[in-house]
């Protein structure tokens, strides 16, 4: 299975910074999402250091382990880098006064064949587009879904309840954290879209659906669904990162550019 990446990240309408940071890794088909939080620029410190440790560490130990290592074995390495990249953030808040009670929220895919082993920490999100059927395969790690869960909100009412961006997980915030990772079988031409809630907050399912069967190329996709978050209220930072698999080899020309910050 091949792989074709393309990130895009935009600061909306509202806010005056953007702390979201996106990044992949076509050699090792690495992504990584980080939505960022925490006063005085903070967020974006954050979530930078996830996505910059995550990319450094994790891409050099894919690249040495090669196709060598174990399912077992990436699972660990992923735990570990996760963990060390949690560590690093926590005792950078602790340490700049500036910085106390920064996080980040966390999305990590990484392709290997026809497998994704995807892992995720708060409500930033994966969905996965297959023929015309669109799925969220990542949970939110949020109060709005545990209220979900126990029935105490329809999907309707969810919509517009003030607890909607509560995350229940977040990198950094504790000295330790619990990633949830799973693994997903990969088909042919599976299109996986990884946004923060800059996008699904402002683009329902069936409209991010929509834009994604277009047939359009990714980075116009990815254009599409930042202008349509903006038309819609932008009111959070957008970032976005697609991942599409292909059994034909992918051309040399044809591999993704990184955009946006």
């Amino acid at each position: 299975m091949n792989y074709i990446f393309f990130a895009q990240t935009d600061t909306g309408r509202v806010r005056q910074n953007n702390e979201d940071s996106v990044t992949f890794d076509d050699a090792t088909q690495l992504a990584v999402l980080a939505d960022g939080m925490g006063g005085y620029n903070a967020g974006e410190i954050a979530s930078g250091m996830a996505t910059a440790f995550i990319k450094s560490e994790l891409s050099r130990w894919l690249s040495e382990a090669g196709e060598h290592a174990s399912l077992r074995q990436l699972r660990r390495a992923i735990e570990v880098c996760v963990d060390n990249a949690n560590r690093s953030i926590f005792n950078a808040a602790h340490g700049n006064p500036q910085y106390s009670g920064m996080g980040t929220t966390l999305v990590l895919a990484v392709f290997r064949g026809s497998r994704l082993l995807l892992g995720h920490i708060g409500d930033s999100r994966c969905y996965r587009l297959r023929g015309k059927q669109f799925l969220q395969i990542s949970k939110d790690h949020s109060l709005l879904q545990e209220h979900l869960d126990a029935g105490l909100l329809t999907q309707q009412q969810a919509a517009g309840s003030p607890i909607k961006n509560l995350v229940t997980r977040a990198l950094g915030v504790e000295d330790a954290t619990v990633l949830e990772l799973n693994e997903h079988q990969v088909e042919a031409d599976d299109l996986y879209l990884i946004c923060s809630d800059g996008l699904s907050d402002m683009v329902g399912d069936p409209a991010l659906a929509n834009i994604l069967n277009n047939g359009s190329s990714l980075e116009e996709m990815a254009a599409e669904l930042v202008r349509i978050a903006n038309e819609n209220g932008g009111r959070d930072n957008i970032s976005i990162l697609l991942a599409k698999a292909s059994a034909a080899p992918v051309k040399r020309g044809l591999i993704s550019r990184w955009l946006g910050k």
